[in-house]
């Protein structure tokens, strides 16, 4: 099993009328694999995987698969409120060539997901699924936030094995990784508190961000483990505003339009979001130049 450490984008599903586009997705992947991130994720928030249907998401996996280095992780974004469908995909994509699966706390009775739901729901998808589960908690958009205690429980089960923790609440984070295992990881989700995550023991982040600044923020890392926290900050003060505004500003539609104007392809996020207006280009432009990302 390869090692889950380092950075991963959870990568910008691209479209064109409408339709997932994996030629575009196959250029996107020439060149993240040629930077230092160590793997990536499909079907995370930002590659609009709510809008996906079952068949879209089983040919990201595939496609994924075929246009990644053989050296980087792949990590499957499979969870969703029913154990038996998050099973059933689970399975499917590990036997795409998933390595590991994300799997979302389940939210839509969200007043009832307390500790027993949560041991319940993901100790019955970690027995039944083919490879390694990581937690995905990501209160902004489920309104569900699993709590340090609950995590150390399913830390126990030999199938889950680290969670992506994308809340900005660094106290958690460092609670999180006190009270469970070595061997369990705990990954930053959100580039805000990237310096911050690593310094109290995270082992890696999967981050918006890196889809368009991926060696800064493998450098980033680079600087804490090497102990140079002066270079470390400095770098991630620069690239605050930028992940600010692909992320709790403007959301996918920023997030696409960045890599657009990075050479990436970005596009149309898928309906019933909408594009970044003029206003908003212009302010994003002028952000990434700011940070140097862009001349």
């Amino acid at each position: 099993m390869k090692l889950l450490h380092g950075i991963m984008p959870p990568i910008a599903t691209p479209f064109v009328n409408d339709e997932v586009a994996y030629d575009k997705l196959a250029q996107n992947f020439s060149r993240w694999n040629n930077t230092g991130l160590s793997g990536f994720v499909v079907m995370g928030s930002n590659g609009e995987s709510v809008f996906l249907t079952r068949e879209e998401k089983l040919k990201l996996v595939e496609a994924a698969k075929k246009n990644i280095s053989g050296d980087k992780l792949l990590i499957a974004g499979t969870g969703s409120d029913s154990i038996k469908e998050t099973i059933s995909l689970s399975n499917d994509a590990a036997d795409l060539g998933a390595d590991y699966v994300l799997i979302l706390t389940p939210s839509f009775y969200k007043s009832e997901m307390k500790l027993a739901a949560h041991i319940k729901y993901f100790s019955s998808v970690a027995d039944k699924t083919k490879v390694p589960v990581i937690i995905y908690n990501v209160p902004k958009f489920t309104g569900v936030d699993i709590e340090p205690e609950t995590v150390a429980k399913l830390a126990e089960h030999k199938n889950i094995v680290g969670i992506k923790n994308s809340s900005e609440n660094i106290r958690q984070t460092t609670e999180i990784i006190d009270q469970t295992p070595k061997d369990f990881v705990t990954i930053v989700g959100t580039a805000s508190v990237l310096y911050s995550g690593i310094s109290a023991g995270a082992v890696g982040g999967i981050l918006a961000l890196a889809n368009i600044a991926a060696d800064e923020c493998v450098q980033i890392q680079k600087f804490v483990e090497a102990g140079k926290h002066n270079q470390a900050l400095e770098l991630q003060k620069r690239m605050l505003p930028v992940n600010k505004a692909i992320t709790a500003k403007y959301g996918v539609a920023g997030l696409k339009a960045a890599m657009d104007m990075l050479g990436y392809f970005g596009g149309e996020p898928r309906s019933p979001l909408s594009s970044l207006n003029d206003a908003g280009k212009e302010e994003l432009k002028q952000i990434l130049v700011t940070s140097g990302l862009m001349n």
